[in-house]
């Protein structure tokens, strides 16, 4: 594999892979990103000039990724495809953005992939299988039915199905990944963890959903990214690789645990309104990509991973600042 083209790679999980993939092989990438407002393009500016670029533009722009994808990938290289509206909270205030980019835009790759026979890796989330009860036993695994509970793991669940079908029907080199909840550098404030902890950076108080009960299965992007380059190489096509790195925490728990961390008193918190139809609790089962592939998670505990975190987030004030007063505003609008 020479090189490769990630869309989304400006953004949160994408650019963790592609710090990854140059980081650990001698490939060369091309992002293509919209550069939206989730966008971090600080994240790509230390990147080697020799091996990678940028090109901004849209996923459902049908013509510009048939273009890159028939111009830059060939028969042995790859297109890695992170690029996604991820936010469940926009996804209620407006869909639309959801549908365009995560159905229309995966519609988009995947005739270009397949009128030029390129390899594709799909990047999922756990969120098209909907929610487990908090004392159920199970996990998500590769044949879990979906159920999708939102307009954002809707739209996710909807290009999942298209990669398959275009897999069956056309024959398009394709693997697929769900993975769980990602921290880590470069993560927009909007999100959980980084809302908390900046809103301790910025001497504010940390805010909780409703009682705090919901339990996400926690990775570290770092971990993802190592497991996503582990499919690429020794994936089935056709498979489906579910990622998780036994993270599960009650959203109580993981507050609790920044605010301890961070040196503040771990009830010293405010509760807020809830989510609409927040789910309950998401759990993996990586089985089959550790026992087939080999893949391990790099990051010894969730407490290690997330002390490195907030230590990223110490030392990139400059980064999170500007974005943080617009957010906060957001959520203080409906009562969060």
């Amino acid at each position: 594999m020479r090189r490769l083209l990630v869309t989304g790679g400006a953004g949160f999980i994408g650019s963790n892979f592609v710090h990854h993939a140059l980081e650990h092989t001698d490939v060369h990438v091309t992002v293509l990103d919209r550069l939206t407002y989730a966008a971090s393009p600080e994240a790509l500016h230390a990147l080697p000039g020799d091996r990678f670029d940028l090109v901004v533009g849209d996923i459902a722009d049908e013509q510009l990724v048939g273009d890159l994808v028939g111009r830059l990938i060939g028969p042995g290289d790859a297109v890695v495809h992170f690029a996604a509206e991820s936010h469940n909270d926009n996804s209620l205030h407006d869909p639309s953005p959801f549908i365009q980019t995560n159905i229309v835009g995966t519609f988009a790759l995947l005739e270009a992939v397949r009128r030029h026979d390129v390899r594709l890796h799909h990047v999922s989330t756990d969120e098209v299988y909907g929610d487990l009860e908090l004392d159920d036993p199970q996990r998500f695994t590769e044949h879990t039915p979906y159920r999708p509970s939102s307009p954002y793991s809707a739209s996710k669940a909807a290009a999942d199905h298209l990669v398959r079908a275009w897999v069956r029907s056309f024959g398009v080199r394709a693997t697929l990944s769900n993975c769980s909840n990602n921290y880590g550098p470069w993560q927009h404030v909007e999100k959980f963890i980084p809302r908390q902890i900046t809103n301790v950076l910025a001497g504010g108080r940390v805010k909780l959903y409703g009682s705090g009960e919901n339990v996400r299965d926690w990775i570290h992007a770092e971990d993802h990214s190592s497991a996503v380059w582990t499919i690429l190489e020794k994936g089935q096509v056709g498979a489906t690789y579910l990622i998780g790195a036994d993270g599960e925490r009650s959203n109580l728990d993981v507050v609790r645990l920044i605010l301890e961390l961070m040196g503040h008193d771990p009830g010293d918190f405010d509760h807020v309104v809830d989510r609409a139809g927040h789910d309950l609790r998401y759990a993996i089962d990586p089985t089959r990509l550790r026992t087939e592939l080999g893949w391990t998670p790099s990051h010894g505990s969730f407490e290690e991973g997330l002390a490195r975190t907030i230590q990223w987030y110490a030392a990139h004030r400059d980064w999170w600042e500007p974005k943080k007063a617009g957010t906060e505003a957001a959520y203080a609008a409906k009562g969060q």
